[in-house]
């Protein structure tokens, strides 16, 4: 982790700036609450949009299992955009009108996902006492651990679907937590998450 003078934290694979990409595309999404719980399937039909987006820069030649690069790319993005739009919604405050982004950026390489909202200060400190834990453990211990609590207590476990993209996709994680001027309880999060590609 480091800290600055202005209480921006950053964690993990955090780049500060994001280096510039040829392809890249950003959706943004109403912080009101009444749009979100509305809209709330239209998140999956904007992740499922990326996926068939950017599926389009990979070949769609049929591998040995049946399935193309470009099909392989189509789910992984669709997923893991998803799973970070459900969580930058659900964890977004609507108190502030600063609106819910996703953007995702294409380099060689790599696919990098960036996700910001505000957040209340007491999400943000659970989010970032997590993020604590998984440096410390390894990611799925971590997730056995989770969906056992999940069965035990018979709730919904916290930051399963994270740890699947880190354990199913290999996705690598950078974090930034920077306060929102003129607000003592409002945390900008702003979430890189690394996808690794071949084009």
């Amino acid at each position: 982790m480091s800290t600055d003078q202005t209480n921006v934290r950053q964690w993990g694979e955090f780049l500060d700036p994001i280096p510039p990409s040829d392809e890249f595309l950003t959706l943004n999404f109403s912080p009101d609450r009444a749009n979100r719980l509305q809209r709330w399937r239209n998140y999956g039909l904007s992740a499922d949009f990326l996926g068939d987006y950017f599926a389009t820069f990979f070949p769609g030649n049929e591998a040995d299992d049946g399935l193309s690069q470009r099909d392989t790319i189509k789910g992984s993005v669709s997923y893991i955009a998803n799973e970070l739009l459900e969580n930058a919604v659900k964890y977004s405050t609507t108190d502030h009108d600063c609106p819910i982004i996703i953007t995702l950026h294409l380099y060689d390489h790599k696919l990098i996902f960036e996700t910001s909202n505000i957040s209340p200060l007491p999400t943000t400190i659970e989010y970032e006492d997590f993020i604590k834990v998984l440096k410390q453990k390894d990611p799925m211990e971590l997730y056995m651990e989770r969906l056992e609590k999940s069965a035990l207590e018979n709730c919904e476990a916290s930051q399963i679907g994270l740890l699947t993209m880190i354990n199913d996709y290999q996705a690598q994680f950078g974090w930034q937590f920077s306060p929102v001027p003129g607000s003592e309880d409002l945390i900008k999060v702003t979430v890189m998450t690394h996808l690794s590609v071949e084009i």
